[in-house]
């Protein structure tokens, strides 16, 4: 009797680089991999999409479109490749209107894509009809997905074998044209025996000729054992990764499930073990100089606790380090158990797993529910979709007063569909605006990246890659030899000596002087300092000095671990100064403007 072939989908240059990397990989270094990839024998990639198409114009100064063009080129006409989009969202920080979605899915097809993985994060079948029609009416194969995670401890009503068969019913009966099925779990925390259950119920359902894949991480320890269930339950498809990106917080390694099924009746996507050990050590080779969070390559216990995405934690634990806040980190983990519970169980995979951890770290950075996150707010709030269960009406209270919106049962492709700001003609404008070439690359790019997609297209993007040999070089030349220095603490300047030994140390203020670009006046009297609560850069000044706020009103946005936070006014009074600039960095404590 012949193997069952089990079609195999490397993830290791989106999902890998995202779940290691945080998606920051410059595309000529790992482009040799992929043409080793291609010699093993490989044929499906995962090559784009999800956050990994935003992150190559946030930190890499480079252009989706052009990295997947070339990697086409390399693997040729014939391989399926593969892209991760998100309903309503695409690949978007928001959601989108309709023309927005189609430009997508026509833009994604025509730089190579053959199949886009469709999911959403609150299994809200209305966020997926109009994007998977469009897919569809693009010539793509549709992947339609059912979200996966456990529940934290102790909480029932959603994430079961019941909540999964109902999802999978409502998209069966919703009519969106689809070519196979996947169900993803993000946070790699289902059990193995609900994996099995749930692909089993699956197979009953949509019978032996539709295409059933499991996607999974290995961040909770089980995903060799989520894939062997699977197998056992007749699953078609697994998505596994090349080290040094597999495992860990990504996908288990093509080598370690070649090993697992051996004497099992299934051929992993016909590949040898040979031609996939000379594959990793080119890829080796390739990320040799990359430096690799130490939490990347870790298993989780505590995981199923506070169900964080892998694609989302290194990118969170890199965003720490960058703030000096990684310290946090373990608060942040334990804090969210809380935060699912009583945001109504989406799944947590962006962009609700970011939602979740902006909320965690808002209730640890400044006291619970002090602060809602506003992707977390809306989404209780309803303007993302439906949540699994409803949202802790005390927290639903909450978000409204402090975003001031009402909660909303209208579908989010209509709430979207009716903002001008995002339709074709506002991002056409913003364009000319900013003298930048009308295509409808750039449109996309603009739409989904807002202000650092704009930055992107004038040629100012950010290069932030974390590499070994250069922070080993910013090491050696940072050293402090003897001497006076100027310092800023706090925003102030200060005249500082270092010198060796047990020498007399002077620290002078400098002429009082701030390190913003204007003289600011000290506050005094009744003056109150506005300090950051968080660290971040100055995104947008809204109040000038001079003028009058009342209390709660916004006086800057300061952007901080992917959230935009409001520096509201804490009573009412005249603006004395803003001691920023936009695009200025702060630390958490610092002041940034007095109020008089």
């Amino acid at each position: 009797m012949a193997k069952k072939f089990i079609d195999v989908m490397d993830t290791t240059f989106r999902d890998g680089f995202q779940s290691v990397f945080g998606g920051r990989v410059l595309m000529e270094d790992f482009f040799p991999a992929v043409e080793a990839a291609k010699t093993a024998g490989i044929n499906h990639f995962e090559f784009g999409g999800g956050a990994r198409f935003q992150s190559l114009y946030f930190y890499l100064r480079e252009d989706a479109f052009e990295m997947m063009d070339k990697f086409r080129k390399i693997v040729g006409p014939d391989a399926n490749l593969q892209t991760l989009a998100r309903g309503v969202n695409t690949v978007m920080l928001d959601t989108g209107s309709k023309e927005l979605i189609d430009l997508h899915a026509k833009m994604f097809k025509k730089h190579g894509t053959t199949t886009i993985r469709n999911f959403d994060a609150l299994n809200d079948i209305e966020n997926l009809k109009y994007s998977g029609e469009r897919i569809n009416h693009h010539g793509l194969k549709h992947e339609i997905v059912v979200t996966m995670m456990e529940l934290p401890p102790g909480c029932t009503g959603a994430h079961d074998v019941p909540f999964y068969e109902k999802t999978l019913r409502d998209i069966l009966d919703s009519g969106i044209p689809y070519d196979s099925i996947c169900f993803k779990d993000a946070s790699g925390t289902s059990n193995p025996q609900k994996v099995f259950e749930t692909i089993k119920m699956a197979r009953k359902l949509v019978g032996e000729d539709t295409h059933l894949r499991l996607h999974t991480h290995e961040t909770a320890g089980v995903s060799v054992a989520a894939y062997m269930a699977a197998l056992e339950a007749g699953i078609d498809g697994i998505d596994m990764a090349a080290s040094p990106v597999s495992g860990g917080t990504s996908q288990p390694d093509i080598l370690t499930m070649l090993h697992a099924t051996k004497g099992m009746n299934v051929d992993l996507g016909g590949l040898e073990i040979e031609k996939i050990l000379t594959y990793e050590k080119e890829l080796q080779e390739c990320l040799s100089d990359y430096f690799m969070p130490p939490e990347a390559t870790m298993v989780s216990p505590i995981i199923p606790f506070s169900p964080m995405p892998g694609g989302a934690l290194t990118a969170n634990t890199q965003m720490m380090r960058d703030n000096g806040i990684m310290d946090k980190f373990p608060e942040v983990i334990a804090a969210m158990q809380e935060v699912v519970e009583k945001g109504g169980y989406g799944t947590s995979v962006t962009p609700v797993s970011q939602f979740y951890f902006q909320q965690a770290l808002n209730n640890v950075m400044q006291g619970p529910w002090k602060a809602i996150a506003p992707g977390y707010g809306r989404m209780v709030l309803g303007y993302f979709g439906k949540t699994p269960v409803a949202p802790d009406p005390e927290i639903v209270k909450i978000a409204s007063e402090q975003l001031k919106l009402e909660p909303t049962t209208e579908k989010a492709l209509d709430l979207a569909d009716a903002d001008p700001e995002k339709s074709l003609e506002n991002w056409i404008n913003k364009l000319k605006d900013e003298d930048i070439e009308i295509t409808e690359e750039n449109i996309f790019i603009a739409a989904a990246c807002q202000e650092k997609g704009i930055a992107f297209l004038k040629g100012e993007g950010e290069l932030n890659v974390r590499k070994i040999s250069e922070m080993k070089n910013d090491c050696e030349g940072s050293s402090m030899g003897n001497g006076s220095y100027t310092v800023v603490v706090d925003g102030q300047k200060f005249s500082v000596q270092v010198a060796e030994g047990d020498a007399d140390i002077q620290v002078t203020a400098v002429n009082g002087e701030s390190a913003a670009p204007a003289a600011a006046p000290a506050a005094s009297g009744n003056d109150v300092e506005i300090k950051a609560l968080l660290p971040g850069n100055v995104w947008k000044i809204v109040a000038n000095p001079g003028q009058s706020v009342n209390e709660g009103d916004v006086i800057m946005i300061l952007e901080s671990m992917k959230m935009e936070i409001d520096v509201v006014a804490p009573k009412g009074g005249v603006i004395k100064s803003i001691n920023v600039a936009t695009n200025d960095k702060v630390v958490e404590g610092q002041v940034v403007a007095v109020l008089g």
